[in-house]
This record gives C-alpha cells, sequence and structure tokens, in this order.
C-alpha cells in the first residue's frame, strides 16, 4: 500500500512539472533554391545538421548552409545537445522558375568526337583541383558580410537557366554571367581567402576561387589577367583581376559561381543593388 501511495505522489508530480519550453530557432535567407539557409540554433547546442550534413557553428551558433537548383520544398536542420537530445527544424525551400529554352533541332546531331586521351587526363587533373579548393570549410567569417557586385555590366547569363535542344536537356547554367568590356576590373564580393588562382583551365580559362569561409566558396571565370595569389587574403571590394574572355567563352564577360560545398547556388541572391544579403 505504501509503494503504492508512494507511486502515485511520484506520478503526480511529475505530471505538475513545467513543460519545458520550445528550443527557439533563429532562421533566415534567402530561403529558396539556390539560396541559403542563415541560421541561429538553439541555445545549447553542441552541433548541427542540415540535410544530414555536419555545419559549422560559430561561437554564438550560427551557421550557413546551401540550396543547389533542385532542392526539394523543405530542409531539415537538426540540433544536437550534449545530454543526447535534439531537435528538429523543417526549413522552407520556395521552389523557383526557370529560364528554359527550348530549341527544336534541324538535323542529326553530329556524332559523338573520338576520346582525347590528352583533353581527358588534364581535364580530370583540372576538375581534381577545382574540387579541392571548393571542398574547404574554414572559419572565414566573409560569408556574414553583405556581398557586393564583383563586376559591372550587363547580366547576360542568369543562373538556373538550361536549354534543350531537339528535346535533349543540357546542363543548367549555374552561375551568373556580367557582360563588360575587356580589361574591367573584378572585385572581392566578400573577405576571403584564395585557394586557387591560376590558369589558364580548359574550359575556366584563368580562374580565381575566394573562400569566403564556413562552406562558401566564390569562382571566377574566363579572367584576362590574375592579380592575387593562392593563400592571400583579401578584404571585400578589393581588386582579383581583370575581366577577360580566356577558355571557353565566345565574349568577354566574367562568370561568377557561388557554392556552399557541393551545392551551387545563385549568386544574384546574395546581392542587391546596395550589395546586402
Amino acid at each position: 500500500m505504501r509503494l503504492a501511495f508512494a507511486a502515485l505522489v511520484l506520478l503526480l508530480a511529475a505530471s505538475a512539472a513545467p513543460t519545458p519550453p520550445p528550443r527557439e530557432w533563429l532562421i533566415a535567407g534567402p530561403l529558396e533554391q539556390g539560396g541559403v539557409v542563415l541560421g541561429t540554433a538553439p541555445s545549447g547546442a553542441t552541433s548541427v545538421t542540415v540535410d544530414g550534413a555536419a555545419v559549422r557553428l560559430t561561437g554564438d551558433r550560427r551557421f550557413i548552409a546551401g540550396f543547389g537548383r533542385d532542392h526539394p520544398p523543405t530542409a531539415a536542420a537538426v540540433a544536437h545537445f550534449a545530454d543526447g537530445s535534439s531537435d528538429t527544424r523543417t526549413v522552407p525551400v520556395r521552389r523557383r522558375t526557370w529560364q528554359i529554352e527550348s530549341i527544336p533541332s534541324l538535323r542529326q546531331p553530329p556524332p559523338d568526337a573520338p576520346p582525347d586521351p590528352v583533353y581527358d587526363a588534364r581535364r580530370t587533373i583540372e576538375l581534381a583541383e577545382i574540387a579541392a579548393a571548393r571542398s574547404g570549410d574554414s572559419d572565414e567569417s566573409g560569408w556574414d558580410e553583405a556581398f557586393a557586385w564583383p563586376a559591372h555590366g550587363r547580366i547576360s547569363g542568369v543562373y538556373g537557366s538550361q536549354r534543350i535542344l531537339g528535346g535533349v536537356p543540357k546542363s543548367p547554367h549555374l552561375g551568373l554571367d556580367v557582360a563588360a568590356p575587356p580589361g574591367s576590373p573584378v572585385l572581392a564580393p566578400a573577405d576571403g581567402t584564395v585557394r586557387l588562382a591560376h590558369g589558364p583551365f580548359l574550359l575556366e580559362g584563368n580562374l580565381i576561387m575566394l573562400d569566403h569561409g564556413h562552406g562558401l566558396v566564390s569562382a571566377f571565370l574566363h579572367l584576362s589577367r590574375i592579380d592575387v595569389k593562392e593563400g592571400q587574403h583579401v578584404a571585400r571590394g578589393q581588386q582579383l583581376g581583370l575581366v577577360g574572355m580566356t577558355g571557353r567563352a565566345t565574349g568577354p564577360h566574367l562568370h561568377w559561381a557561388l557554392s556552399w560545398r557541393a551545392a551551387r547556388l545563385d549568386p544574384g541572391l546574395f546581392v542587391t543593388e546596395g550589395g546586402n544579403l
């Protein structure tokens, strides 16, 4: 009887205990395909994953994670705590409509070109070097700054656009093209460390890759001149090089690509006329 009474007292005490308040997240955007989540994890979080991948946290628990062009309509952000518990926040990812151009083929496509071992060997080396430069996850803080345009001119190619030739979809355009006169300056859109600065690469031409920290990396293609060195820290607005048309380019322009790890982002979402994210 005494045991039953004691159990009842414990049950009543447990039911009367206040429910702990929900853990609070701070979530900002642009929360859309090609964009990012800029978040602050709940107090006490020791680590965070987004879509299953661990992200780097600042001392005050802020983080960034990116969404590729075809990301599904939600992402899962999970905060993990020292006591083994976790808290999940579903992040909406707005679907976008892309500029699609369908061009019917009036003739048979040419046969595939025969393999070129020399080209293939060189391209394999280039792609490995680019992937290594893109894979950084440093504690640079440029990702948290207002971004500025790296060049000024007419936007000649938009992120996400795609051509369908004779019913065959071609690769989407995963960057932003700025048409500018050759020799126009190319400036750092935000602080960072230069991870790659040389060329010409077969397709990209003279190439600079700038690590903004926490997995966010800018790439600047087709340059006529490179003015920085690998390992160099540069500040927002500092000149990186000059616009050109090296590599596979039909005219002078800057192709600016932005990635968060493997996700290719839309640079246009990071800048406004005032250069604010």
